[in-house]
């Protein structure tokens, strides 16, 4: 390790060498390489966390550059995975510390097998959904991993910790999941609300890595940088629900309990839908591109997703089986669009 790149860091008095030392030996998951996922990784790299691992089903389109500050217009153009397009520019930033990347949805059955195989000290959620939430939420009380939630959209933003075994959890604080919750891409998003929702949620997660736990917040915080609003509450004991499934006395954890059918998901704001299909082995994109070419439809193809242009359509399948189907948001339309490309 190299002190002096962290000197600055180290003489804050709270971390030290010796919590410098307990940040290079951590490792965090960050789920999402959007706009949190990007500023959080991008923070605990520069901080010198030792490992870190992002997971995200998404490309690098040209509307993330605003605010998603790891990605170049290059990426966009490249059309990378947004998981592999931040582990590059991570290595470029730091070189001594271990980055994965997942490319890959976030269900109950992945991130369990991930977990299964891997050591992880913190998970930061870095979402766009409450549904990947309420997972992550059973996945931490499950197997015992302090987690912190982040959410913002337009110029409001959320964050709260919850620390299996000591804090209540999401499932406790909000009861039940938000319905029609905020979009970015219906009600647009500002930089600066992101950044003060990754200031927030990395300052947890250098507390918590550094082996100052004690000085972690206790309240779920939200404000709207554009009112001048702040406010929060404390989450204590008093919240936790005894008959809680998921941090209750007998858990059950619901939201692990997978499907193995294929599903569909429409995006808010946008005439989009994600195609779910479990594969046991990965699918061959060079096959499906000439299916394609043979249906007279324009293709672009890289080492990790093809995209198939046709008419109003645009497809991105990845070799998971995944797929991002453009320009409908009618599941039975989406799914009609995908099967022509692999049958």
């Amino acid at each position: 390790m190299s002190y002096d790149r962290y000197s600055r860091q180290q003489n804050f008095a709270p971390i030290g060498p010796a919590g410098q030392q307990e940040l290079s030996a951590k490792h965090v998951l960050i789920l999402g390489a959007g706009a949190l996922g990007a500023g959080n990784a991008e923070l605990l790299a520069r901080s010198g966390v030792g490992t870190i691992t992002i997971i995200d089903r998404d490309y690098v389109e040209w509307s993330n550059l605003q605010r998603q500050s790891l990605y170049c217009e290059q990426d966009a153009i490249d059309q990378l995975p947004k998981a592999v397009a931040a582990a590059k520019r991570l290595r470029q930033i730091n070189s001594e510390i271990t980055v994965h990347a997942q490319v890959m949805d976030c269900t109950a059955i992945e991130l369990s097998a991930l977990l299964d195989n891997r050591k992880v000290d913190l998970m930061l959620d870095a979402a766009d959904n409450f549904p990947i939430r309420y997972i992550l939420n059973d996945v931490a009380y499950r197997y015992k991993i302090p987690w912190i939630y982040g959410a913002c959209s337009g110029s409001y933003g959320a964050v709260c910790g919850f620390i299996p075994g000591q804090t209540p959890c999401l499932h406790c604080v909000l009861e039940r999941m938000p319905i029609g919750s905020a979009s970015c891409d219906r009600e647009g998003i500002i930089a600066p609300a992101v950044q003060m929702v990754v200031a927030m949620q990395s300052a947890e997660a250098l507390k918590w890595l550094s082996g100052n736990p004690a000085r972690m917040s206790n309240r779920y915080t939200v404000f709207d940088l554009w009112s001048n609003i702040q406010q929060s509450i404390q989450i204590n004991r008093a919240v936790k629900q005894q008959a809680c499934p998921t941090c209750g006395a007998q858990p059950s954890y619901p939201y692990l309990k997978s499907e193995s059918a294929m599903r569909t998901e429409v995006l808010c704001g946008r005439s989009s839908v994600w195609v779910r299909y479990p594969r046991q082995e990965p699918l061959d994109l060079n096959l499906v591109a000439s299916k394609a070419l043979q249906l007279h439809a324009v293709v672009h193809l890289n080492p990790y997703l093809l995209q198939i242009q046709e008419g109003g359509y645009r497809l991105v399948i990845f070799q998971d089986g995944r797929a991002l189907i453009h320009g409908t948001s009618d599941p039975l339309e989406a799914k009609k669009r995908y099967y022509r490309y692999l049958i």
